[in-house]
């Protein structure tokens, strides 16, 4: 199944208490993803070679791939799939417009 969501791609949080924030996915695995700056959590860490201080360190949970919606002029969209050339591209339902 192709994934309407993609790294690099802009989104919005749609559900959950980070409702309304917005920002860029950095991965995506096994329908969950995580996006930039949104649903941080702390994090204590060992002293290692990375990170020879140690302490807390703050990073960006996993949210539900369900929880987010890609985002087009700052507007969650519903993404469909239309054949174009040959090509399996992604569509914007309501306008038919192609997502890059």
């Amino acid at each position: 199944m192709a994934m309407k969501i993609k790294k690099g791609d802009n989104v919005i949080v749609i559900a959950g208490s980070e409702k309304g924030k917005e920002g860029t996915v950095l991965s995506v695995s096994d329908g969950r993803v995580v996006v930039e700056g949104v649903n941080k959590v702390s994090k204590h860490s060992k002293a290692n070679q990375m990170n020879p201080q140690g302490g807390i360190v703050e990073k960006e949970a996993s949210l539900d791939i369900s929880n987010v919606a890609l985002a087009v002029n700052g507007k969650p969209v519903r993404v469909g799939f239309k054949t174009e050339d040959g090509k399996k591209v992604r569509v914007n339902k309501k306008t038919g417009e192609v997502i890059k």
